[in-house]
């Protein structure tokens, strides 16, 4: 068994089963909250144009195993010294193995080396995993931990690259107000 790296684009066909699958995740574990289907998670799918996820601003790897991609992830740009987390995945067959964990490490070095200081990511108030990844990976809960996630919609996460564990950095970074949401709702914001 073998892991590697692989700096790529979203266009990479390797990409293709992983990014099927996350949309298809977003639809069914959101599904109670958006009358329609899977189109909301197709369409978060497509907000970006490939090239957000590219060099100089932005980043996308693949984790390979024996040749198949397994895992993988992506940042963009948020603003000039800070570098968003979007669409980390793994495989269902593969997960509990620390590979998300590799896969943030991996970006993370990347926007160190592309000139950002500190990263910020947001996920899905139905994605208690991410919440548990995110803190085990030294991220700090831009948000009001009291209130219940469903009414956060978007959990906010930032983390100070230079100095892991420095909070005062990412004061701009939390939200200010949270987002209600109507469980009727068709407009549930991204969860990633």
């Amino acid at each position: 068994m073998s892991d590697s790296i692989l700096d790529t684009t979203t266009l990479d066909p390797r990409a293709k089963p992983l990014i099927d699958a996350l949309q298809n995740e977003y639809a069914t574990r959101y599904e109670p909250y958006r009358k329609d289907g899977g189109a909301a998670a197709a369409q978060e799918m497509k907000r970006y144009p490939p090239e957000a996820f590219a060099p100089p601003h932005g980043a996308f790897v693949l984790l390979l195993r024996d040749g198949a991609a397994i895992a993988g992830g992506a940042f963009k740009r948020y603003d000039e010294r800070t570098a968003e987390l979007k669409r980390i995945w793994t495989r269902d067959d593969v997960r509990r193995q620390g590979l998300a964990r590799k896969i943030v490490q991996a970006l993370e070095l990347r926007a160190l080396n592309q000139g950002y200081t500190r990263v910020y990511l947001t996920t899905g108030f139905r994605q208690p995993e991410a919440w548990g990844l995110y803190s085990d990976c030294g991220y700090t809960s831009l948000f009001d931990s009291a209130v219940e996630p469903e009414v956060l919609v978007q959990l906010r996460y930032g983390k100070d690259l230079l100095e892991p564990g420095r909070t005062d950095t990412l004061d701009d970074l939390y939200s200010k107000e949270p987002t209600l949401v109507a469980h009727d709702s068709s407009s549930i914001a991204s969860p990633d």
